[in-house]
């Protein structure tokens, strides 16, 4: 019994081995076919071959020197091939070398590593093979300053974030300079997310992914967008532009919810997700009844690309808000108690919800986990009010005020849910 405990793992791993190593020479396989290329070095069974062989020598030597004598040699077997290649075919192309290395590294990960590893590694390789349309587009499209914006948004995650002290910023604020600051990368990161998807990887958006996308980014932003368009276009157009407005809310709840989540604060998350869900159902379900009823045949279209979300300037406002709303919600409560919290949320939802809403959570403003769901509650749907009203004087068509109105009814929804179930 014993030894076959002890063989158990060693066939785990052979089979992980010569499986991975398999699947990814049949996208290899593919991959060359594809680009009507003769298979050259590293056809399926090679490569199948090759990532046993390398599982072999880590199993029979435990020092990794057969290891290590089979990579010099399986490295200048390739360097003979790369020559060969080099000279005959002026094909100074890697791809095929680092395939081969890449099989050859299988089992050592699934004999030392843990289950998921070489799972998520073949998954990569496979990715990396099988999206080269995908990649090449979104290579050709990465703007030279991108890369810049995005060693700024690391500098705010991987430096900044950990200098920051986690202590209180004034001791009538039970918030730390540290809460303030990660809160501002995962927004920053959510709405960077949705941001690549937008310009790089969906340019030419139709109206209805312009509302998904941009209400992860922000329903508020994606709602005047939407609501401009609607001037100028026919009338199944803007009721198309309608389906898009009520999409773009069905978002913002997801967002927040997520952004409840990541931060932590799962007992509001799980006490906040029944009315959430039923106005992220509510207003899918009339959104898919209004886009049944919509006949028209849309070609996509190139849309300006959303401002960045990892400027410098985006991440202070943000802080600045967080430290401004967490000071202003404990002088309503003090002196007003819950009654001003909501009214003061009410107010908030005219503005940007999100730092007030994180900054209540996290500032704990000795008021019941009760008044806090409903201070979320109002603000969203006050936040949708706002929205209604864009809707309607940005647009100013008829076809889009049964989603208004409907944008208005949500607010209503969260007011009697709020009567029903949480007074």
């Amino acid at each position: 019994m014993g030894s076959i405990n002890s063989l158990s793992p060693l066939l785990v791993a052979f089979l992980e081995t010569s499986i991975f190593g398999f699947l990814i020479g049949l996208e290899w396989h593919s991959y060359r076919r594809a680009a009507n290329k003769d298979l050259g070095f590293g056809t399926t069974r090679t490569l199948t071959l090759l990532s046993i062989l390398g599982y072999g020598l880590a199993v029979i030597d435990t020092s990794f020197i057969a290891y290590g004598v089979g990579l010099l040699v399986l490295g200048a077997l390739l360097s003979l091939a790369y020559w060969y290649r080099l000279t005959r075919d002026k094909d100074d192309r890697l791809l095929s070398t680092l395939i081969a290395l890449v099989v050859y590294l299988l089992g050592p990960l699934s004999l030392h590593g843990p289950l998921w590893l070489p799972i998520v590694f073949m998954i990569v390789v496979l990715l990396l093979l099988g999206e080269k349309p995908g990649i090449r587009r979104f290579s050709d499209a990465f703007r030279h300053d991108e890369a810049l914006t995005l060693v700024k948004f690391f500098l705010m995650a991987g430096v900044i974030l950990p200098l920051l002290p986690d202590r209180q910023i004034a001791g009538f604020i039970d918030v730390t300079w540290h809460q303030v600051w990660f809160a501002v990368i995962v927004v920053s990161a959510i709405s960077y997310l949705s941001y690549l998807a937008q310009t790089y990887f969906f340019p030419e958006r139709g109206v209805l992914l312009t509302g998904i996308l941009g209400g992860m980014y922000s329903s508020t932003a994606a709602t005047v967008v939407l609501g401009r368009r609607a001037q100028k276009q026919p009338e199944p157009q803007t009721r198309l532009i309608g389906v898009a407005v009520l999409l773009a809310t069905t978002m913002m709840y997801l967002r927040l919810w997520v952004l409840i989540v990541v931060l932590g604060h799962s007992q509001t998350a799980t006490h906040i997700a029944a009315p959430f869900a039923l106005l992220i159902l509510s207003t899918a379900a009339l959104a898919w009844w209004q886009f049944r009823r919509v006949k028209v045949a849309t070609a996509p279209q190139t849309e300006a690309p959303p401002s960045h979300p990892l400027e410098f300037s985006t991440a202070l406002l943000f802080a600045f808000l967080f430290v401004f709303f967490a000071t202003l919600t404990h002088f309503v409560v003090t002196d007003y108690g819950v009654s001003g919290l909501h009214v003061l949320s009410f107010m908030v939802g005219f503005t940007d919800i999100d730092p007030f809403i994180l900054s209540l959570l996290d500032g704990k403003f000795h008021v019941s986990e009760n008044a806090l769901e409903i201070a979320i509650l109002i603000a969203s749907g006050s936040n949708n009010l706002l929205k209604a009203g864009y809707t309607v004087a940005l647009s100013r068509n008829p076809a889009l005020f049964g989603s208004a109105a409907w944008l208005a009814a949500t607010f209503l929804l969260s007011l009697g849910y709020i009567a029903l179930f949480l007074r």
